[in-house]
C-alpha cells in the first residue's frame, strides 16, 4: 500500500482505496500437487523453495467442497492403488489435481493431471472418484503431462464425464470456463471488480479489451450498448469466450482477412441489417496493437509480467479517452503506470485483496486522456 500511495502521489491521483472480501472459504479454484504413497497420499502445495509437499486436508481458505474433493481423491487413490507422482524418479501416475467450484450449483469441475499419455491410466481412479463424489461432481477430466516440468497442466485433454465448462455470471452476462481457461480464484471479489469497471465505461462506447480471457469483464458491456473487440490468445479461453457470445444470442458471421471474427445478433443477421457489436481477435496482445487507435475505452488485464514494452508504448503513442488497467503484478504496474502517466492522467486506484493473509492485491486503475 505504501508503494501504491507513493505512486498515486507522484502521478497526481487520490490515495488508493482498498476493498476486502471474506477471509475464509473464498478460494473456488486450486491446483494442488499429489505426492506420497498409495496407502498415504498427500495433496497440497510445495514448501517454499522446495519440492517438499505440505499436505493441507482442511485448508480454511478453500471452499469446503475443495477439501471434500481432496479427501475423496485420497480415498480413490487408496481404493485403486494409483501411485502418486515422484519428482526424483519421474515415476508414478497422478501428478496434480485442479478443482474449480461452480458457484451456482456448488459442484466441482475436477481435472486429474497424469504423468502419462493415455486417459486409460486413470480410468479406474476416475470411476472411483465419481462414485465417491456423487452429485457434488460437475465434471471430470484427464490431462496428460508426461514431461519433467514444473508446469502443472500438459497439452493433452480428455473428458471422462460432465459438461464442458463451468458457468458463472459477471456483469449480467453468463460466462463459461473450460478446464484449460484462466479464471480468478476469488469469484466473489472478482465480480465486484467487474462491476467497478463497468461503472467506468460510458454506455455505447467503443471498447477494446486486451487479454480478455473468457469475457468475464467484457461480455456484460454488450448489454450497455457498447461495441466490443476482445483479444485473447489461450485456446481454452477462446472456446469459453465463443460460448459466452453464443449465450448472448450472437453468432459468428464472418472471418476477416486480419484473422479476427465478427459476431452479430441473430435477428439482424437474418434480416441482412446489422452492425458489428462484437469482434474476437485471437492471438497475442502485441499483434493487436494496431486496434488501439479506434476505441473510446481500452481495458487491459495482463499477466503478472505486465503489458510489455510494445503494448505499453502503443498506448502511450495513441492514448484512448479512458484506459482501465487491472494488474496482478505490483512491479510491472508501477513501471508501466509511470510510463502511461506521461500521456494520460491517473484518476483512481483501487486495491482488491483477492488473497487474504498475503501481501498480494489486484490493482485496478483508471487513466484519462490528458487532451
Amino acid at each position: 500500500m505504501k508503494r501504491l500511495e507513493r505512486l498515486c502521489a507522484e502521478l497526481g491521483a487520490p490515495a488508493p482505496e482498498v476493498v476486502w472480501g471474506e477471509g475464509l472459504g473464498y478460494r473456488n479454484r486450486v491446483r494442488l500437487a499429489v505426492r506420497g504413497r498409495v496407502r498415504s497420499p498427500k495433496i497440497g502445495i510445495f514448501r517454499e523453495g522446495s519440492h517438499d509437499l505440505v499436505d493441507i486436508p482442511r485448508c480454511l481458505v478453500h471452499h469446503p467442497l475443495i477439501n471434500e474433493v481432496c479427501a475423496a481423491a485420497k480415498e480413490a487413490i487408496r481404493q485403486t492403488r494409483t501411485p502418486p507422482y515422484s519428482d526424483a524418479a519421474h515415476a508414478g501416475v497422478l501428478r496434480s489435481l485442479q478443482v474449480v467450484v461452480e458457484r451456482q450449483s456448488r459442484t466441482a469441475q475436477v481435472v486429474l493431471v497424469a504423468n502419462g499419455p493415455s486417459p486409460a491410466d486413470l480410468e479406474a481412479l476416475a470411476a472411483a472418484l465419481t462414485e465417491l463424489l456423487g452429485t457434488s461432481l460437475h465434471s471430470l477430466w484427464w490431462n496428460g503431462n508426461p514431461e519433467r516440468t514444473n508446469r502443472v497442466l500438459g497439452p493433452s485433454w480428455h473428458a471422462y464425464r460432465g459438461p464442458d465448462a463451468i458457468e458463472d455470471e459477471f456483469g449480467g452476462a453468463r460466462v463459461f470456463f473450460p478446464p484449460d481457461a484462466f479464471g480468478q480464484a476469488n469469484p466473489e471479489l472478482a465480480a465486484r471488480i467487474v462491476e467497478q469497471i463497468h461503472r467506468w465505461v460510458p454506455p455505447a462506447s467503443r471498447v477494446l479489451e486486451l487479454y480478455a480471457g473468457v469475457g468475464a469483464i467484457g461480455l456484460g458491456l454488450l448489454r450497455q450498448g457498447c461495441s466490443l473487440e476482445l483479444n485473447e490468445v489461450g485456446p481454452g479461453s477462446l472456446r469459453g469466450l465463443a460460448r459466452g457470445l453464443t449465450e448472448l444470442r450472437l453468432r459468428q458471421v464472418s472471418e476477416e482477412p486480419d484473422g479476427s471474427f465478427v459476431w452479430a445478433p441473430d435477428e439482424r443477421v437474418e434480416r441482412g441489417r446489422w452492425t458489428t457489436p462484437a469482434r474476437v481477435v485471437p492471438g497475442p496482445a502485441e499483434e493487436a496493437v494496431e486496434r488501439l487507435r479506434g476505441p473510446d475505452v481500452v481495458i487491459v488485464d495482463p499477466p503478472r509480467k505486465g503489458l510489455g514494452p510494445e503494448v505499453c508504448g502503443a498506448l502511450c503513442a495513441a492514448p484512448p479517452e479512458r484506459l482501465v488497467y487491472l494488474s496482478c503484478g505490483i512491479d510491472s504496474f508501477e513501471r508501466e503506470a509511470r510510463a502511461l502517466g506521461e500521456a494520460m492522467q491517473l484518476e483512481r486506484v483501487i486495491a482488491y485483496g483477492l488473497f487474504p493473509f498475503t501481501d498480494h492485491v489486484e490493482t485496478l486503475a483508471s487513466f484519462r486522456n490528458r487532451s
